[in-house]
């Protein structure tokens, strides 16, 4: 078998297992993609909770005991 012949089966199969490589490439990326939307509606989803539980968007000034706050919803005497 002469060098040439071999040098054409190592770039046959070099070629194989770059496509394979490839193919695994855009199954990640393609499995990223879905991820990244699965986030994005949980995201939302979240955040739409987060509006009807506190339709005023108030939620950065919430305490957690503030005692004020309590008098005046009448759960404190």
């Amino acid at each position: 078998m002469s060098f040439r012949r071999l040098f054409e089966l190592y770039e046959i199969a070099w070629m194989l297992e770059s496509h394979a490589q490839q193919r695994l490439g855009w199954r990640d990326a393609a499995e990223a993609r879905r991820a990244r939307i699965r986030s994005e509606r949980l995201a939302a989803q979240q955040l739409q909770a987060m509006l009807d539980a506190n339709p005023s968007g108030s939620l950065g000034h919430a305490r957690l005991d503030d005692e004020e706050a309590l008098r005046r919803a009448g759960l404190l005497p």
